[in-house]
């Protein structure tokens, strides 16, 4: 049985150049010296419930007080620093995959949601946030009252008198 896959031709393209900024930010970052300290960008899930949306972000190993949250016209901004321990000399072999340095990401908010609206909770090495959903506004129904007044009465008359 043949599978029909849809045809993207990026698809490769975007492939490649994520592998090739890889291999080079390696190598750069190694010659350089600074293999985990650039930024990196820890993982989000979102989810909806009836009256909020919900952002956790993965931070392992950053306590509370390198964390930063804020708002400002309608855009949340998560920003931390997580550091690298010096534990002891190093003699022989080392393999360093952990991200270590600062990030950033920021997130539009919906309409109308103000700071009152958020709320941050961090444990275990997860920040949540709780965004409660602004109220839309509902439709209302404007009666239309009858006026006798406004009705408009006249007379015909013939063209030219």
């Amino acid at each position: 049985m043949a599978t029909m896959v849809r045809f993207d031709p990026f698809r490769d393209l975007t492939t490649l150049r994520v592998e090739m900024g890889k291999a080079m930010g390696d190598v750069f970052s190694e010659r350089r010296g600074e293999r985990g300290t650039r930024s990196w960008i820890p993982a989000l899930d979102v989810w909806k419930t009836s009256d909020e949306i919900i952002y956790a972000f993965d931070l392992p190993g950053i306590p509370e007080e390198k964390i930063s949250v804020e708002l400002d016209n309608g855009v949340l901004s998560v920003s931390a620093e997580r550091e690298r321990e010096q534990t002891g000399t190093h003699d022989g072999f080392r393999r360093y995959e952990r991200r270590f340095g600062t990030f950033e990401r920021t997130i539009s908010l919906p309409t109308g949601v103000s700071e009152s609206d958020v709320k941050a909770s961090y444990g275990n090495g997860v920040l949540e946030l709780h965004v409660r959903k602004p109220q839309q506004p509902k439709p209302r129904r404007i009666p239309v009252a009858k006026d006798e007044m406004s009705r408009i009465e006249g007379t015909a008359s013939k063209k030219g008198e």
